[in-house]
């Protein structure tokens, strides 16, 4: 049996999926945020689920990043978690993107 620690050794060291891993970082940090902000409320994503007017089944797909969510959406679940909305743009960290306008 392979461990977890031995398939993620292998999976890290594969630049493919090193690079879609890193493709997905804003989703997973999206995912975490939300889900974060959830459990400072103190809420399961069925309290929530209430609190927004949507289902718990929604609310696991917007935390799971399956489902990006609006921006109205995402007011709303802050409203709900008792969190302020902040949307932020960084500058790029990494080579000159060339697709810019």
């Amino acid at each position: 049996m392979t461990s977890l620690k031995d398939l993620k050794s292998r999976w890290t060291s594969d630049p493919e999926f090193r690079a879609e891993y890193a493709a997905l970082e804003d989703e997973f940090a999206l995912a975490a945020a939300l889900i974060d902000a959830r459990m400072g409320a103190s809420m399961t994503q069925e309290q929530l689920a209430h609190a927004m007017g949507t289902t718990q089944a929604a609310i696991a797909r917007m935390e799971s990043g399956r489902v990006p969510p609006s921006t109205r959406t995402l007011q709303r679940f802050a409203k709900a978690t008792g969190t302020r909305l902040r949307i932020v743009f960084e500058k790029e960290t990494g080579p000159a993107r060339t697709d810019q306008r």
